[in-house]
């Protein structure tokens, strides 16, 4: 599994809303981005933007699996959370499925 890029969900609104707006997210955080020297090289750090547009930001320990579901939204800290990103996006496919098909 490959970790979606964060400039797929910057400027999404629905209904003039920032599609992140009010959800628990988490995303690469600002220090992981330092630690790999990329702070001044990424177009936009993505614990800022989520911040920015409205989103309820968490994070641990840099480097270590973190995951959360808000409803239908998925979101993983960063590459160490892939497994467990992909094991909840499974659990909504199966779970939606009950009910549409």
């Amino acid at each position: 599994m490959c970790v979606m890029h964060p400039r797929a969900l910057k400027d999404v609104k629905i209904h003039s809303e920032y599609l992140v707006k009010d959800k628990n997210v988490t995303g690469f955080t600002n220090t992981e981005e330092d630690a790999v020297q990329l702070t001044d090289v990424v177009p936009f750090l993505v614990e800022n933007m989520l911040k920015k547009n409205g989103g309820i930001y968490s994070k641990i320990e840099d480097w270590s699996p973190y995951t959360i579901v808000d409803r239908r939204f998925v979101t993983g800290e960063n590459p160490a959370s892939c497994e467990k990103v992909a094991d909840e996006l499974l659990k909504l496919i199966l779970w939606f499925k009950t009910f549409y098909y």
